[in-house]
């Protein structure tokens, strides 16, 4: 079991490269997300015109790109025992999520039919699913370090798999989001005569998030 505890919070707190020059790079992934949270937040606070909304999301984009690189390095992780493996799963699908958001949100901006308060109001539905997983991820790190020790084995995976589990539905929700949105924005086309413009902005049915 404390092969499990050390590969867990391996998992949770490192990230490493292959090369033979790589070095281990320590990064706290609840503080990326509370941070593209934060961000959030302020597009929606702010965003009386439309390059208040360019600006702040600006700095979601910025706080995101940091932590990239560490969610790229954890997926190639591999040699993780079941239950390590579960809490690494859950850390990147909160980086997901993130991306979900940068990425589809981006989009959006230069969506010409989206307005200003209903870019804001989208920005707001994702930050708060984001902040939700963001919430599970603090919990899973509580369990997974000093304050979480009295659990005993059982009750410890039991937490990890309910998190999991919770986390997953987020992921889904925020995907179902992002599909409802877009196809807000085709509908609109339609009436419009200009529907090839949507899907060559966010791309055919069958990619990853539309």
């Amino acid at each position: 079991m404390k092969k499990i505890i050390f590969m867990v919070m391996m998992a949770f707190t490192f990230a490493f490269t292959p090369l033979a020059k790589a070095q281990w790079v320590v990064t706290d992934p609840t503080n990326l997300a509370s941070g593209i949270v934060n961000s959030a937040n302020e597009i929606v606070q702010t965003s009386s015109t439309v390059s208040n909304v360019i600006k702040n999301f600006n700095e979601v984009k910025r706080v995101y790109e940091q932590g990239k690189e560490y969610y790229d390095k954890l997926k190639a992780v591999n040699n993780l025992v079941k239950d390590a493996r579960k809490v690494q799963q859950t850390v990147l699908l909160v980086g997901d999520v993130s991306e979900m958001y940068v990425t589809n949100f981006g989009k959006m901006m230069n969506d010409p039919n989206f307005k200003p308060n209903e870019l804001a109001a989208i920005a707001n539905g994702y930050s708060a699913l984001l902040n939700e997983s963001t919430e599970l991820l603090k919990e899973l790190k509580q369990i997974i370090t000093a304050n979480g020790l009295s659990l005993n084995d059982k009750e410890r995976m039991e937490v990890i798999d309910k998190v999991y589990k919770e986390v997953r539905e987020y992921h889904a929700l925020v995907k179902y989001f992002t599909n409802k949105n877009i196809s807000v924005s085709i509908i609109r086309a339609k009436k419009k005569n200009n529907t090839q413009r949507v899907l060559e902005l966010y791309g055919n049915p069958d990619q990853k998030y539309w």
